[in-house]
């Protein structure tokens, strides 16, 4: 298996769209491949996301060939540290198609980003999941990531796009 970073129009932004629709519905969310794959484009193009897509060794992604659609994706977010005048990154979205989990494919994607903020000089990399979410806290915690004490996490709801 390998990890590879995908933009907007690559090769491999079909399978990411095709995933990210995937995880949308894991979720509970209508499957809307094309709604999926516009917001998809317009928030890698603008610059607001990264992702990466996990495939298997041969399948294609990178050098423009078809091939099978992807064991995983990760997608994560540059934002300013302001008080250290750096960058933090976060983790948005990491999913593994449920028939390919425990692989080993979360841990690669989880670890490219790591070296990924690490290489851009980034102060930390943060990321949300609910606390019953017990596969994703033992694979975070695994990878060193740990709870921060102190901090509660807030929330408006705001109308927005249905």
């Amino acid at each position: 298996m390998r990890i590879v970073g995908v933009r907007a129009g690559d090769s491999g932004f079909g399978r990411l769209a095709e995933l990210f629709d995937e995880y949308r519905v894991h979720y509970g969310e209508r499957a809307e491949p094309g709604r999926t794959g516009a917001w998809l484009s317009e928030q890698l193009g603008a610059g607001r996301l990264r992702a990466a897509l996990a495939v298997e060794d041969g399948d294609g992604v990178g050098d423009g060939v078809g091939g099978g659609g992807g064991v995983g994706f990760v997608t994560s977010a540059v934002l300013p540290a302001s008080l250290r005048l750096a960058t933090f990154w976060l983790v948005r979205d990491l999913f593994v198609r449920p028939g390919r989990r425990r692989g080993g494919a979360g841990r690669a994607l989880l670890d490219h980003v790591v070296a990924e903020a690490s290489a851009a000089g980034a102060l930390r990399i943060s990321l949300q999941t609910e606390p019953e979410n017990g596969p994703a806290l033992t694979l975070y915690a695994a990878a060193g990531f740990r709870t921060v004490d102190g901090l509660t996490s807030l929330s408006l709801p705001l109308s927005g796009p249905a």
